[in-house]
């Protein structure tokens, strides 16, 4: 049961990551009906992938990640398509972790110590790539933990701020420029995809759960974002900010801040492990790369885009949800259409077709919101 219950932490821990925090402010730039659709719509794609990459990865031989799945399934064409976009997905959601982690050790710390946030967000980084070498091999129960304090956090949050929640000065404004914006940070909410074979591999024997659990691990962090969207609105209204969080210490004072924040930081970096892990494992035993430079790639790399000046994460979580995930939605699509009997192929198409709607609605929403 054990397995079971880590397998399932390291697909919804991952799911819960940055993105999250993203959704009370676009919902309150878009209004509650748009997003709706998104989650609905998106929340039915991301089990249905998460299911085929499963159903996939119980059918192929172990130790190998997405690019390897399309070579062996789908050619070499397939394969490079495969390795650009889950490389290129890593390492934007790592960076996006980076931005959001350093922001947050930054409203813990600097009352305290002083420093800016790029200082703050070195120290997430040398922590994280520390733990990205060596391995750490307790990553399923580092997740598991993780969940188990996010929802201690959220009670916590609801219980102290409950009683303040109001929606009377509430306004949506249903920026039309917005409408197309929340596909790619949706979706980048919903995918823990990536790490699929990580739960197989933690099952071990019991590896027949792996396809039972998936719809509960996407479907529990969408019930946490409902809540989270909810609670952040009903605080902070229309002063909600992009990160959700940078209003809390008025609302709530400096304890419970402090704990919703410690959430944050373990939630966000959890999932920088993992993905730092996946990457490093990509690298190494699809490509053959020499296993430190693999994890020097997948370590230095985000934090080298911080400095070069990419530090909106809206847009960075937006372009990697809209583009690259829809783009490893579509290869695990076609995987599991090859893979599958005729009986079943069916649910394949509109699956893709959402899909590669929404890399075309992520490129427009990138100039609309410029």
């Amino acid at each position: 049961m054990i397995r079971i219950a880590y397998a399932f932490s390291i697909i919804s821990g991952t799911i819960i990551g940055a993105g999250f925090f993203a959704l009370p402010y676009l919902t309150l730039k878009t209004n509650p009906f748009v997003m709706a659709i998104y989650f609905v719509v998106l929340g039915l794609v991301s089990i249905l992938v998460h299911y085929f990459f499963a159903d996939a990865a119980l059918k192929t031989p172990n130790y190998i990640r997405l690019p390897g799945f399309a070579k062996y399934h789908l050619g070499k064409k397939a394969y490079k398509i495969a390795l650009i976009s889950g490389v290129l997905s890593v390492l934007g959601s790592n960076l996006a972790y980076l931005i959001l982690g350093g922001k947050f050790l930054q409203a813990i710390f600097a009352p305290f110590f002083g420093m800016g946030e790029t200082f703050y967000t070195i120290i997430y980084f040398a922590i994280g790539a520390i733990l990205i070498f060596f391995g750490i091999k307790a990553i399923d129960k580092v997740q598991l933990g993780g969940l188990i304090l996010l929802f201690v956090s959220l009670v916590a949050l609801f219980v102290k701020g409950g009683s303040q929640i109001d929606f009377s000065q509430l306004i949506f404004e249903s920026n039309p420029s917005f409408f197309l914006l929340p596909f790619g940070v949706v979706l980048f909410s919903l995918w823990g995809v990536s790490l699929v074979p990580e739960a197989e591999e933690v099952l071990k024997e019991k590896s027949n759960y792996l396809k039972k659990i998936i719809p509960f691990a996407v479907i529990l962090p969408m019930i946490v974002y409902l809540l989270f969207i909810v609670l952040i609105l009903g605080l902070s209204g229309n002063e909600t900010p992009p990160d959700a969080l940078s209003f809390l210490n008025k609302s709530l004072g400096a304890n419970l801040t402090y704990l919703i924040l410690s959430m944050a930081i373990i939630t966000t970096f959890t999932s920088f492990i993992a993905l730092g892990l996946t990457l490093k494992k990509m690298l190494w035993h699809d490509l053959k790369i020499n296993e430190k430079l693999s994890w020097a790639i997948a370590s230095f790399v985000p934090i080298s885009l911080y400095f070069l000046g990419i530090k909106d994460f809206i847009q960075v979580i937006g372009f990697v949800g809209g583009i690259m995930l829809a783009i490893d939605g579509i290869i695990v699509s076609l995987i599991y259409k090859k893979l599958s009997s005729l009986s079943v192929r069916f649910i394949v198409y509109p699956v893709i077709l959402i899909l590669v709607l929404g890399v075309f609605s992520e490129i427009i929403s990138f100039f609309l919101c410029k």
